[in-house]
């Protein structure tokens, strides 16, 4: 009984700082690197700040928050932002040129004058934002979930083919 407590105690002691080392080995049988789900909790939360002018471009910015963020004139041309949280946020003029926006949370934003061309838009929930003016040559929405009047806007401007899916933005929008 008295091994069993020592035990016991023991690993109560040791499973917090066991938890708390940072992984650097990677997992190939997943596919994911340990290492990024360790990252994933030690990523930057933007969340209520203002990122006006700032520089993302080409960064790794999967599952990070944005929500209600002020985003304006931003740099995020080939930045990976797959299921991050951009709701309530103020992108205007921003760049979003080549980036990986799939799975994103942005909902009641203003994407007003940004430039999406060429970005993955798949599978976003944009209900409630506004595009007017934005740039959406190439870009990809497929299975987004847009109003239906911002749909019928953007399919104005509608054109050209997302060069990593070969799926054409009219289509995309279901035009």
């Amino acid at each position: 009984m008295r091994e069993l407590l020592k035990k016991t105690w023991l690993l109560g002691f040791m499973l917090p700082l066991l938890l708390a080392v940072p992984v650097h080995s990677l997992d190939t049988s997943a596919g994911v690197g340990l290492q990024d789900r360790a990252l994933f909790q030690e990523k930057v939360d933007y969340t209520l700040t203002n990122q006006s002018g700032a520089d993302f471009h080409d960064l790794n910015l999967t599952n990070t928050s944005f929500a209600g963020a002020v985003g304006r004139g931003a740099d995020f041309s080939g930045a990976n932002l797959h299921g991050a949280i951009l709701t309530q946020g103020a992108f205007s003029e921003a760049d979003f040129s080549g980036a990986d926006l799939s799975d994103a949370l942005m909902d009641r934003a203003d994407f007003g004058a940004t430039d999406l061309r060429n970005a993955l838009l798949m599978d976003v929930i944009a209900s409630g934002s506004s595009f007017r003016k934005a740039r959406i040559e190439g870009a990809d929405f497929t299975d987004a979930l847009l109003d239906r009047e911002d749909q019928r806007l953007l399919c104005r401007d509608a054109d050209g083919v997302n060069p990593v899916t070969g799926v054409t933005t009219f289509d995309s929008l279901g035009c």
